[in-house]
């Protein structure tokens, strides 16, 4: 196990380098920059300023500069923001959408795979058709779609919530449920298929001959193999909703990541952008790793195929 993660953590290195490179030209290739403005600055200010932040060398030479302070863990200056380093302003975010996306992973499990064993149990009945049903709506519904409509029943119709802010758990309700429900529609019908082919192997079989009763088959043999493939999902969707999201932090007007992200490509700060992508990067390939060890720890032979 120690190896494994330890060659887990040493593949990281390469990608995590590349994830770097490749945003650091793209953000360069956007027309316009961070000291461009309606009123635009004089050349001989917005030459000082380019010169302050070393954006007057070649792009070799800045990317080479701006990797040697990465290893260090410095991300750079704001070119947006006079007076703070990335670190600090991702910083503050970090928290915002690590507790959004908690909450609002923790709703999906709580929703989906429960919805999908009881849809698995009673295949082709009003048990399975019903929710499956809500479960492809919920996948058709996109974010931006089904967070108005939550608002607009619940806040404005209901007056239960608060239609957007952040300062208190009550303003969690609407951009969790939003983002909660949009995960575990997908998740819930992930359960049931994999429940119900899981439920057709000879071992299965084998089980329900011996007598054992149904309860311990469905949920100690069934459960045990048909929800690997859940785990596999919820790693990059828990990276996803943990990271930050851009349209539900916009709409709820949610201080986090996602929300930075968009800022930070609109102003065009470049260090900015590039620190909340490595960010999510980070957090992806960390979250992946979580969900292989789970896998790992619920079927032991994973880690005898990839040693």
């Amino acid at each position: 196990m120690f190896l494994y993660v330890l060659k887990r953590l040493a593949e990281m290195i390469p990608v995590l380098l590349l994830v770097v490179i490749a945003t650091f030209f793209l953000a360069h290739a956007v027309p316009g920059g961070p000291f461009d403005k309606e009123r635009p600055l004089p050349p001989e200010v917005k030459l000082r300023l380019e010169v302050y932040y070393g954006l007057d060398q070649p792009l070799v030479i800045q990317l080479k500069n701006y990797i040697k302070n990465l290893l260090q863990g410095d991300l750079g200056p704001s070119l947006k923001y006079p007076g703070w380093t990335v670190n600090e302003i991702i910083g503050s975010r970090i928290p915002v959408s690590a507790t959004l996306g908690t909450v609002s992973i923790i709703l999906a499990v709580l929703i989906g795979i429960p919805v999908g064993v009881l849809a698995s149990s009673y295949p082709n009945s009003s048990l399975d058709r019903v929710p499956m049903g809500f479960a492809l709506l919920g996948i058709c519904l996109p974010a931006f779609v089904l967070g108005p409509i939550l608002s607009l029943v619940f806040s404005k119709t209901l007056g239960w919530f608060p239609p957007c802010g952040w300062g208190s758990p009550i303003h969690l309700v609407l951009p969790a449920l939003t983002l909660g429900l949009i995960t575990a529609a997908p998740l819930a019908r992930l359960t049931r298929g994999e429940l119900l082919e899981v439920g057709q192997l000879d071992y299965i079989r084998t089980a329900k001959a011996k007598g054992i009763s149904p309860f311990r088959v469905r949920f100690i043999h069934v459960l045990r193999n048909g929800i690997l493939p859940v785990v596999t999902y919820l790693g990059p969707a828990t990276a996803a909703l943990v990271s930050g999201t851009f349209v539900v932090e916009s709409l709820f007007d949610v201080p986090g990541l996602g929300r930075l992200f968009v800022t930070a490509i609109i102003n065009r700060d470049i260090t900015l952008i590039l620190g909340t992508t490595l960010i999510y990067a980070l957090a992806l390939l960390v979250l992946n790793l979580i969900a292989d060890l789970v896998k790992a720890a619920l079927d032991p032979r994973l880690l005898r195929k990839n040693p």
